[in-house]
Order: structure tokens, then C-alpha cells, then sequence
């Protein structure tokens, strides 16, 4: 599957979770780390891991898992590394402390509906 079939079935399941302000950066250009970050928020703890188990599942049944994920127990930031498409919800307070789409601010920001 590719970075954009994937990311496609991401960007669904988020908005499936009512996922809040997602963001996708082609980062394919700057960083050898993968083709695009996709990033998104949750209100509480609950949300953030009910998002992250809906692109789990979506994934899952496309025979897709991540390489890693880090942060699901205290669900305040969820990572997950599918390899080109690196997965990042957070909480709100969080979102706005690490503020990845300035730190990757050269990225080109996508419409999710582009994707």
C-alpha cells in the first residue's frame, strides 16, 4: 500500500473519531524519515486512544501495522510509524507545547480532501 492509500485511511478513521484540526505535511522533500506527517487532535484521553485504535483497526484489516507506538498509555500524544506516514494525536495542551507544524514548518501542508 502507498504512503497516500494509507494515509487516506487514516485521515477517515480520524474523521471518524471526530478527530479536531487535522493536519497532513509532505515531508518527503526535507526528511528521509518518511513521506508525510499526519497530525490531529482528541479533547480528552479517551478520544485521543479511540482515534488511534480506529486507524489501528482500518489499518489492520488492510494487512498494514505499525512499526511502533509510543505514548498510548498516557494518551496525552500518540505516535504511530507506519513506516512514509508517521501518525501523531494529541491532546490540546500538548498540541500547542510541541507545535510540530511549526518545528516542520518547510513541509507542505495537504487538504486532507487532496489526499
Amino acid at each position: 500500500m502507498d504512503s497516500k492509500e494509507m494515509s487516506r485511511i487514516i485521515v477517515d478513521a480520524m474523521e471518524e473519531k471526530k478527530a479536531e484540526d487535522i493536519r497532513i505535511l509532505d515531508i518527503a522533500g526535507i526528511s528521509s524519515l518518511g513521506d508525510y506527517f499526519i497530525i490531529s487532535s482528541g479533547n480528552n484521553p479517551n478520544q485521543v486512544q479511540a482515534i488511534i485504535d480506529e486507524i489501528d483497526m482500518r489499518l489492520g484489516k488492510a494487512g498494514v501495522t505499525p512499526r511502533q507506538v509510543e505514548g498510548y498509555a498516557n494518551a496525552n500524544w500518540i505516535l504511530m510509524d507506519y513506516g512514509d506516514v508517521i501518525v501523531h494525536v494529541f491532546d490540546k495542551e500538548n498540541r500547542l507545547f510541541y507545535d510540530l507544524e511549526r518545528i516542520w514548518k518547510d513541509g507542505k501542508v495537504v487538504d486532507p480532501k487532496e489526499i
